[in-house]
């Protein structure tokens, strides 16, 4: 079934995100690209990022670096994670958020398993790219703009696919994703209204002291 747009929200320094990318393909739908600052978004919603908690960020980099391998995507963390993804992001709308740019993006970063955050490397990536360095200043606005847009739209993380409004959220959604774009009754059910609307039954006590 057609749909009126697939959009893709993703940062640089997830490896969630790296991982996806290599799955869009299956999605046999173009896939526009918006680079959006994780951070942001967890600012939004008042979160943890995974690597910020640390049995969850042995977890993580465990998980992605065996889950890469079972799905044959190269892979291999940076020497330092997380890093500042900031350059990275601009750069990408820099180059239009072209998938191609984007894509080169990502391997430079996940597959060599050197520091992210490099100057002379990174300025070696952007003359491949051909962008020039101050260029990137120029799009800020621009990737505020999209970390907002995206909070906006319900997206708390990355990676995250929205489809005609519904999120779609991390690298093992794609099949729910697929499943939605073929048959808008698997999200559009009595069930799944039913779980969007349940009460909650009891909230976590506030650690704030008395």
């Amino acid at each position: 079934m057609a749909t009126s747009s697939v959009d893709w929200y993703f940062d640089f320094v997830s490896p969630y995100s790296y991982i996806a990318l290599h799955r869009l393909g299956e999605l046999s739908h173009p896939v526009i690209y918006k680079p959006v600052l994780f951070a942001g978004l967890l600012n939004h919603w008042g979160q943890k990022g995974p690597a910020e908690i640390p049995a969850k960020r042995r977890w993580t980099y465990r998980w992605c670096t065996w889950w890469a391998k079972e799905l044959g995507v190269p892979f291999r963390f940076p020497a330092a994670h997380p890093f500042n993804p900031l350059p990275h992001l601009r750069l990408a709308l820099a180059c239009g958020s072209r998938p191609d740019a984007v894509k080169r993006i990502f391997e430079w970063i996940w597959m060599g398993g050197e520091h992210a955050d490099d100057a002379e490397r990174f300025a070696a990536l952007c003359r491949e790219l051909g962008v020039e360095q101050p260029r990137l200043a120029e799009v800020k606005d621009a990737l505020r703009l999209n970390t907002e847009e995206a909070a906006a739209r319900g997206v708390f993380g990355v990676p995250s696919l929205v489809i005609d409004g519904e999120v779609f959220w991390g690298a093992d959604a794609i099949d729910f994703a697929k499943a939605f774009r073929a048959d808008r009754a698997v999200v559009h059910n009595d069930e799944m209204r039913r779980v969007d609307a349940l009460p909650v039954a009891a909230a976590r006590p506030s650690s704030k002291p008395k």
